[in-house]
């Protein structure tokens, strides 16, 4: 099936690493033009360099710091600027340390964790509705979280994560009449492919056993009828039918659940 996504203007938030990367690479071999948008700038120039190699018509990096004023505006103008406009923005910047609720009680942490899930996918939405609306049509994917529905240790991220649920549902509402579609996709836990899926400013860069270590992947995959980890590559591909007007025209303001059935919301 074409998706009809060749020349599409795409903006990825947080595209540099893990689920991120996933997305580029995705939309890359749909032939689409890709911002990515990331902190990590010699990250995003490999993930741009594998882009390309990949099928997409045309890659740009936006390096910055997407909790800071303008940073978002800036990335989303590259896409406008360079090509006219918008038809795509993933929020997928995202950031987290696992922690149980009643020992994580790092207001920094806490602050940090809200500024890099929450105020970026507000920021990013804001800066492409305008080009959005002037153009009558688009679609805004948001990257949640199987967290958003409550998991152990992940009790500020996934009340983070909650927020964008709302959010992407609360824009699905204001701008439908815009032509404006806005979903959400929970991806299950994602481990990076490899090293080079993650850059020095990713949460996994820590190393994977710091992150989520064995024994807790082995109470998880209990707990999933599928049996087995959401790759980034899975992610992605529900991320390309909720941005393809052909695939997803009449969805809106949907929530799908990419865990191999870990949760049915």
């Amino acid at each position: 099936m074409d998706l009809g996504l060749s020349g599409a203007r795409v903006v990825v938030t947080g595209g540099a690493s893990n689920i991120g990367r996933g997305i580029v690479h995705a939309f890359a071999a749909e032939g689409s033009r890709i911002v990515i948008s990331d902190i990590d700038g010699p990250q995003a120039e490999r993930v741009r360099d594998e882009a390309r190699r990949l099928g997409a018509q045309d890659v740009v990096v936006a390096v910055g710091d997407l909790t800071k004023d303008g940073v978002a505006d800036a990335a989303v103008g590259e896409a406008v600027e360079r090509w006219g406009g918008v038809d795509v923005l993933v929020n997928n910047a995202g950031w987290s340390v696992p922690g149980f609720i009643a020992k994580n009680t790092d207001r920094d942490n806490w602050q940090r964790t809200v500024e890099v899930n929450f105020y970026t996918a507000i920021a990013a939405t804001q800066a492409a509705l305008g080009p959005m609306r002037d153009a009558g049509r688009g679609s805004i994917v948001f990257i949640a979280s199987e967290s958003a529905f409550g998991q152990i240790r992940q009790g500020v991220y996934g009340a983070t994560k909650a927020a964008v649920v709302a959010l992407a549902r609360t824009t699905a509402r204001e701008h439908g009449r815009h032509g404006i579609r806005s979903n959400i996709v929970c991806p299950g836990l994602v481990m990076p492919d490899g090293p080079e899926a993650v850059g020095a400013d990713s949460l996994w860069s820590v190393g994977e056993d710091n992150v989520f270590n064995e024994k807790q992947m082995e109470y998880l995959l209990k707990d999933t009828p599928l049996q087995r980890l959401t790759t980034a590559a899975d992610v992605a591909g529900s991320v390309l039918f909720l941005a393809s007007e052909t695939a997803s025209r009449q969805v809106t303001g949907q929530l799908f659940s990419v865990s191999g059935g870990y949760t049915m919301p």
